[in-house]
């Protein structure tokens, strides 16, 4: 039996059946439009506010499923800055907070953008400006050359979340995703 999804043979041949998935999607379409009612009922600056507190609570509660738990304050002031919100209280922030939102509002935001390798590289460069993970030296904006895992937890109590897929099929198995993405993207 195998234990991860790039173990799996075709594995980026993705099927569903869609009788079973209709029904969700339909609901969360009802509760999506919703949801664009009442933003469009809000003035302007109430529908920002909602806006930066969404996208603020997103990076944040991203980030704390990895076990990093980022100020909240330093977070909403660097996406109200980067999306030329004037707000009251705006405080500093470091620049791994920066990177962390210069890659979620990338991804959130340019959705309809390709994924490339060079986006992708560069998130990964915009996430770990210095080359380091923690006091780790680590492999930046390229495809890595050993395995890697992703470990959270304290120490003592650290556990692996995710174990990559050998380096030697990296870029083939990625090639394959940016390809399937863009597929899903066509209508």
């Amino acid at each position: 039996m195998v234990k991860y999804i790039y173990e799996c043979k075709n594995w980026t041949d993705f099927s569903w059946q869609d009788k079973a998935i209709n029904v969700v999607f339909g609901e969360v379409r009802l509760m999506q439009g919703k949801i664009i009612g009442q933003m469009n009922a809000l003035g302007f600056f109430a529908k920002e506010e909602a806006t930066l507190t969404a996208l603020t609570l997103d990076v944040v509660k991203s980030s704390e499923i990895e076990g990093e738990i980022l100020n909240y304050d330093q977070v909403r002031s660097t996406i109200a800055r980067r999306l030329g919100i004037n707000t009251a209280g705006l405080v500093s922030s470091s620049r791994h907070i920066e990177g962390i939102v210069e890659m979620m509002l990338d991804a959130t935001q340019r959705y309809t953008l390709p994924l490339t390798e060079k986006r992708l590289f560069g998130w990964h460069a915009a996430l770990f400006p210095t080359g380091y993970s923690g006091p780790y030296l680590i492999e930046v904006g390229r495809y890595r050359t050993g395995e890697m895992q992703v470990v959270s937890g304290r120490n003592g109590q650290r556990k692996s979340a995710l174990r990559s897929r050998k380096a030697r099929i990296s870029k083939n198995g990625n090639g394959q995703i940016f390809e399937l993405v863009q597929q899903r993207k066509q209508p």
